[in-house]
């Protein structure tokens, strides 16, 4: 008899990105798109990005007389598939944390330097 030591829950990770944040998707059938965070599933370790993996649901209809339709939403993400993006110099880049002069600590973009929060 050994002990059962597998789980199904997702592992939760510390994230990178907020909502709000600008990303662009780095892997899958949306590469290249860059779009704002809608909302952070952390225990999942998902983001919901605007306009990227977009579904299609068929809605039956609920009462008599009423029709059915057809509605498309934003799917999760994985959060390791976008990185963080730069809007004025448009470019990807990976985050660093850092502090600031009144010793804040707040993210910044490596390849610009850009500071986000």
């Amino acid at each position: 008899m050994s002990k059962k030591t597998t789980s199904n829950k997702p592992k939760r990770y510390k994230m990178h990105v907020k909502k709000g944040d600008t990303v662009q998707v780095i892997t899958g059938s949306d590469k290249g798109k860059v779009g704002e965070i809608l909302r952070v599933l952390p225990k999942a370790s998902k983001v919901v990005v605007k306009d990227v993996n977009v579904r299609t649901k068929h809605v039956k209809p609920r009462q008599e007389g009423e029709s059915g339709q057809i509605t498309t939403f934003e799917a999760p993400v994985h959060s390791s598939n976008v990185m963080l993006y730069s809007t004025k110099e448009n470019v990807a880049s990976r985050v660093c944390y850092t502090f600031t002069e009144d010793g804040r600590k707040v993210r910044m973009l490596k390849k610009t330097g850009e500071i986000i929060d």
